[in-house]
């Protein structure tokens, strides 16, 4: 502000000399009073910052919060038959806040990523893509009650659900969602409204309802979840439910558990789901164990299926490690390994390493 008060200060003072010089003929010293003028001077800089706070206050909410994020991943994958070459993705995210009453909250995701990704990014670690900004969801959370109400376009039906794991995920696959990914972590159809309430006691309880945006609750495809979680000083567990009524297809129901026990040097965090849909059953499960104080940074270390899988096939799992450091309080870095099993071919071995800033 110092710099524009400046700016401001030399074109006055030119202003204000430039009629004495075309009548210099006509003034003396002793008509230049340079009290006067400079007084002059600074009361219309004040009133030009002061019209230019005013504009920024009302350009930008001040109950408005926004942050930015960018992940980048170095890597390359042993044995894909898509490539294996090294390859460098990233994905940048935006995310806004705004609040109208102090207890509701507006938010509002934008995102963006490597115009063309590779198998890495797109396959193993699930970057966002495209080149420019796209808005990938719009909520609206507010509170009935003692309750949290939300409703949301492009937002997942588990948004409000309570969870019981801490693994924390290299990849983007079955171990990102600690096994349970279509049921305490199932995705939206389009517009979403869902409900929680969290008892004193450590218990909680969710559930939700997804449509298309086309059609909310018509012939197309709908989704309803329930969740029940509870969580103690060192222990927790949650339990999801999910029917999607298939459209024109069959229905489908989904359970998922997780459930995690902390130790003195380690967690443990485990997940199973099953799905049923047109008669055949389906099961994965997930397990992880988490080192939160080694060196400088933290240890995960996981195995888990690759999907779900009826009884009569065979299953194949991925196995993923690695160790994470925060350089400072908005950089980490990760470096990682996996290696994924595939039926009737070469496993897949990546080493890749992620890097993320928050700003």
């Amino acid at each position: 502000m110092k710099l524009f008060k400046s700016l401001l200060v030399a074109p006055a003072s030119l202003g204000l000399l430039a009629p004495m010089a075309v009548t210099a003929n006509e003034v003396t010293i002793n008509d230049f009073n340079a009290a006067e003028e400079i007084a002059v001077t600074n009361s219309r800089v004040d009133g030009l910052e002061a019209r230019l706070n005013n504009f920024e206050a009302g350009s930008f909410s001040e109950t408005t919060a926004a942050s930015f994020s960018v992940d980048t991943v170095l890597g390359a994958i042993d044995g894909s038959t898509k490539s294996e070459t090294t390859s460098l993705d990233f994905q940048f995210n935006i995310g806004l806040s705004t609040s109208f009453t102090g207890e509701d909250s507006l938010d509002i995701a934008i995102d963006s990523g490597t115009p063309t990704p590779s198998t890495m990014s797109k396959d193993i670690m699930g970057f966002d893509a495209g080149g420019g900004l796209t808005v990938d969801g719009v909520t609206y959370t507010f509170p009935v009650g003692g309750a949290t109400m939300m409703v949301g376009d492009s937002t997942d039906l588990s948004a409000l659900f309570t969870g019981a794991c801490v693994y924390s995920a290299f990849t983007d696959a079955t171990p990102d969602d600690c096994g349970t990914g279509n049921s305490l972590g199932a995705s939206g159809k389009g517009v979403t409204a869902a409900m929680s309430y969290a008892f004193d006691s450590g218990f909680s309880l969710a559930g939700g309802i997804t449509s298309g945006n086309e059609e909310i609750l018509g012939d197309e495809a709908d989704a309803f979840g329930i969740n029940a979680a509870y969580s103690a000083d060192s222990y927790g567990v949650a339990l999801g439910y999910v029917t999607d009524d298939g459209g024109t297809g069959a229905d489908t129901t989904i359970w998922g558990l997780q459930g995690y026990y902390t130790f003195d040097l380690a967690s443990i965090s485990a997940g199973y789901e099953t799905s049923e849909s047109g008669g055949t059953d389906e099961s994965g499960y997930f397990v992880g164990l988490t080192f939160p104080e080694v060196g400088p940074g933290s240890v995960n270390i996981a195995a888990a299926t690759t999907k779900l899988f009826p009884s009569s096939a065979t299953e194949t799992l991925i196995y993923e490690a690695s160790y994470s450091y925060a350089i400072n309080d908005g950089m980490t870095v990760t470096p990682g390994i996996f290696i994924t099993e595939v039926d009737g071919g070469d496993d897949l071995t990546g080493v890749a390493v992620k890097t993320s800033f928050s700003f």
